[in-house]
């Protein structure tokens, strides 16, 4: 019998341990689409202005796909695409899911399993695509009932995936759990306030409390049991450059100003002049009385924002669109957004710009 010297058996052993705690943490997906043999699937992340390809599933001849993603370090939430039908996966840490679908009812009749999140959110969709097809959607997503079901749902873990899911979850564009509805936002703000408890390190727990804190101070009649851990906090932080260099911090201009406008905006949209044509006149009505216009762009052609802000009177400043974090802070989803800041204090939202004169009107006087 040959030995192997001990030395040797050690430094493999060390090699392998070293191997092992070297991997990175993963999650994979597995399973079959009969009727898309060698076609293939898209992978798709959640994005502040929509979802975006991650990468592209090949579907073998036998209708079997196999991939695998580094783990994010968070709970979030992956799509496949197939012929504009979608699946949504819950990913908290390295789950090993199987998916069993079909192409021609790719989004309808599907199968995931693997974890309990996605058991559960495959029950939900289910659920949803059965009442919108029944009842239609807006009769949907004010089903009294049905909501309650689903809040029952995310409170049993308000910190985990599903609960994430839930409250961001849409039909055919509008939102099952609405910020704008007051029972709403407290589930939302029951979910805000367990992600701030439990996972304050996350990114999506201050998409969370930015959503419920943005809208509660617009909500009518809030009172101070409305609130989650978050309640100190007035907006999200935002300090971006302007055309000339210098940067402006949003909380010291708030601090500085009776009234801010933040815009949130797009100089190379068609209906942009008009906008700002509605913003000068207001700006020139109120400037004197204490109102600032913090404005920012959201445009890929940087220069030509450069050469527009020339000709502006009040702070715009420059957000590139690959860098979508603020917003998703300040949970804008349509481009124009604007907010009413008052003495430091967040308090109305306006994504319509004519409704902004009457709204202005109650604070500057």
């Amino acid at each position: 019998m040959k030995h192997i010297p001990l030395y040797i058996t050690a430094l493999a052993a060390a090699a392998i341990f070293a191997a092992s705690c070297s991997r990175t943490p993963s999650w994979k997906v597995k399973g079959t689409v009969q009727g898309a043999e060698n076609s293939s699937m898209v992978l798709e992340g959640a994005g502040a202005i929509g979802w975006y390809p991650l990468d592209t599933i090949m579907i073998g001849s036998d209708g079997a796909f196999e991939f695998s993603r580094e783990a994010a370090g968070h709970p979030d939430i992956y799509r496949l695409s197939l012929n504009d039908k979608y699946i949504y996966l819950p990913i908290d840490s390295i789950e090993s899911l199987t998916l069993s679908a079909n192409a021609s009812s790719f989004d309808t009749s599907y199968k995931l399993s693997g974890s309990t999140a996605a058991e559960i959110i495959t029950n939900v969709d289910h659920k949803l695509m059965q009442s919108a097809l029944t009842k239609g959607t807006l009769a949907t997503t004010g089903d009294s009932l049905l909501k309650r079901e689903l809040a029952q749902m995310m409170l049993q873990e308000p910190s985990g995936i599903v609960a994430y899911y839930i409250i961001n979850k849409s039909i055919g564009g509008i939102p099952v759990f609405d910020p704008e509805n007051r029972s709403d936002l407290r589930v939302i703000g029951a979910v805000a306030n367990a992600y701030d408890r439990d996972r304050p390190n996350d990114p999506r727990t201050e998409q969370l409390k930015n959503i419920y804190l943005l809208h509660r101070a617009s909500m009518p009649y809030y009172t101070s049991t409305d609130t989650i851990v978050a309640s100190t906090v007035a907006f999200p932080d935002l300090k971006l450059w302007d055309n000339k260099g210098r940067q402006h911090d949003l909380a010291q201009v708030a601090h500085n100003n009776k009234v801010v406008l933040l815009n949130f905006t797009a100089y190379t949209a068609k209906e942009s002049p008009a906008i700002n044509l509605e913003f000068n006149k207001i700006y020139e009505q109120y400037r004197s009385k204490g109102l600032e216009i913090y404005q920012v762009a959201i445009d890929d052609d940087e220069y030509q924002w450069k050469q527009s802000a020339n000709n502006l009177p009040w702070i715009t400043v420059y957000n590139p669109p690959t860098e979508p974090q603020n917003l998703i802070n300040f949970n804008v989803r349509a481009l124009p957004t604007t907010f009413i800041i008052v003495n430091g204090d967040l308090v109305d939202r306006a994504d319509q710009v004519g409704n902004l004169p009457v709204k202005l009107s109650k604070y500057l006087k």
